[in-house]
């Protein structure tokens, strides 16, 4: 099949998701869903902006939309979970709890104290625990305890699967709420792209191809040589992501447990007394930037199983959608460039990743993500022309120019409290630049800085920039 023509099914296909969930909304209808698909195929643009533009929905319902709220499940139905594995979920984190009661439980499995008095019901029909006193006449005042049978019971289930943490979601409910958050549809104005990238000096031009390149939701390839942003570029892109996502603290596929929510990446997000309450197995947080390097492997690309805790890591790529994932040092991994490319070609075409069960039980999971590659090297001996071709942006990150470069040098000196001297900065570039024919990076500033603070600090007085400690960080900037 065409390069393009698997480009266009990905995005028919989930502009036909998207559809269908802005008509069970009763946003739209059939025929209206059917109309502005059409005009998406002649004209391009997104499934939103098609049908703003027919008049068919108001650009205000379309943002909140998009703002969906993963609503608090009333019913052990709507949590797509069914009694018994709640029953069985509830029966392993209270083996860990000695005495407790009903809000104890609730806020531990993050499921409503209705649906968790169904599961303690069961639980004591089947006398796996019994109640061991009250503080009060309401039920939520309770004691209970596990029996013997309760904790013999307990022992099989963490046997079966040691999982003990939130109730997780079902692999439809996170498709869903994925396609709604997606990076497809969000907006970016030039005026916030710039205000995220003001921390750094960096020409126009690039700007301008980067902000189409942050709200295309599509890959990019940064190129250049070392020590000129390329990373520092790419998480300010990650920062300019509008909008709070929800991220599940875990799904359930199969009957098999992948945690997905990590601290260490996903940064939640305060909510006030005010807000919306929301289901609590989601956590509210900024949309994700998650970069990875040389340590890049393709065991780092699939599902993490646990053969002792019996369940799963999500991938990096599951944990970055709605986000941004930077895949940096392109072609420092241990592994074959080419290996590592050809396992990118079908998310980046479909939009959907293909992950494998340790039962050899293989399922689709959404790709929805801003990928970015960056590396030093050339990428016409790195990559062929056909694995480039699929990647909507590819953008050179050069050598700043002697004005850029004078620029950073300011800023750097700034922010650490050394006054800039524009004689020694003019004794920089003639003694050592122009002289020893080096080329200017972007990075030289921040080094040079850095060493001349380093040499205060240990000999304890306040930086200045002088020659003599231009010449100290010099002869400490390269390997002789």
């Amino acid at each position: 099949m065409a390069e393009y023509e698997k480009h266009e099914i990905g995005a028919a296909e989930q502009s036909e998701r998207l559809g269908q969930q802005l008509m069970q909304n009763q946003l739209v209808t059939e025929e209206q869903l059917q109309q502005a698909l059409k005009r998406q195929q002649l004209s391009g643009g997104r499934l939103g902006h098609n049908l703003v533009a027919l008049g068919y929905v108001r650009e205000a319902d379309l943002a909140d939309f998009f703002k969906r709220i993963p609503p608090v499940p009333n019913t052990e139905e709507d949590t797509g979970l069914g009694l018994p594995f709640i029953v069985d979920l509830i029966n392993k984190h209270i083996a860990f709890m000695g005495e407790f009661t009903i809000p104890m439980v609730a806020d531990r499995v993050k499921l409503p104290i209705s649906i968790v008095d169904k599961a303690i019901e069961v639980l004591r029909r089947d006398k796996l625990i019994e109640v061991k006193g009250a503080s009060q006449l309401a039920k939520t005042s309770y004691k209970f305890s596990l029996t013997d049978a309760g904790r013999n019971k307990a022992s099989e289930l963490l046997n079966i699967c040691r999982y003990a943490g939130p109730a997780p979601v079902t692999l439809a409910e996170y498709r869903q709420q994925i396609e709604i958050q997606t990076v497809m549809h969000i907006v970016i104005t030039p005026e916030q792209f710039h205000n995220a990238f003001s921390h750094l000096v960096i020409n126009d031009s690039l700007l301008k191809v980067l902000g189409p390149a942050a709200c295309s939701g599509r890959a990019t390839f940064l190129y250049g040589p070392p020590g000129n942003g390329k990373t520092t570029i790419a998480e300010a892109m990650g920062k300019t992501l509008p909008g709070e996502i929800y991220v599940p603290h875990a799904l359930v596929v199969n009957g098999e447990i992948i945690t997905v929510y990590d601290k260490s990446v996903h940064e939640p997000v305060s909510k006030t007394e005010s807000s919306p309450g929301h289901d609590q197995r989601w956590v509210c947080v900024q949309r994700p930037t998650i970069m990875t390097g040389g340590e890049l492997t393709m065991r780092t690309l699939d599902l993490d199983f646990n053969p002792i805790s019996k369940f799963y890591e999500a991938p990096l790529q599951l944990k970055a959608n709605n986000g941004l994932f930077l895949v940096d040092d392109l072609g420092r991994q241990e592994m074959n460039v080419e290996t590592l490319l050809n396992r990118w070609i079908i998310p980046l075409a479909r939009r959907t990743d293909l992950l494998t069960l340790h039962t050899g039980r293989k399922f689709e999971i959404p790709f929805d993500q801003v990928v970015i590659f960056a590396t030093n090297l050339d990428p016409k001996e790195l990559v062929d022309m056909a694995f480039l071709r699929r990647l909507r942006y590819k953008i050179k990150v050069d050598h700043p120019t002697p004005e850029e470069y004078r620029k950073i040098f300011i800023k750097i000196c700034k922010a650490n409290n050394v006054e800039f001297k524009e004689d020694v900065f003019e004794y920089l570039m003639d003694q050592y630049y122009q002289r020893m024919d080096v080329r200017l990076s972007s990075c030289q500033p921040r080094d040079i800085i850095d060493l001349i603070v380093d040499d205060a600090f240990y000999h304890g007085h306040h930086p200045e920039m002088t020659t003599e400690r231009i010449d100290m960080a010099w002869d400490n900037l390269f390997v002789k």
